[in-house]
């Protein structure tokens, strides 16, 4: 499988994909065993004050 590199440190996805859709999908097991497959962690920022 042929690689990319990323442009600016983004990550490449193909135009009109529904980003949050495929990030979130599971790889089958065909796709891992071809090895086709990304490992996607999601981080999320709380801004919420404590204090308050």
């Amino acid at each position: 499988m042929k690689r990319h590199k990323a442009r600016n440190g983004e990550p490449i996805l193909a135009p009109g994909m529904d980003d949050g859709q495929e990030l979130e999908r599971s790889a089958t097991s065909e796709e891992i065993e071809h090895g086709e497959y990304t490992k996607v962690v999601k981080l999320s920022y709380d801004e919420v004050d404590a204090s308050k």
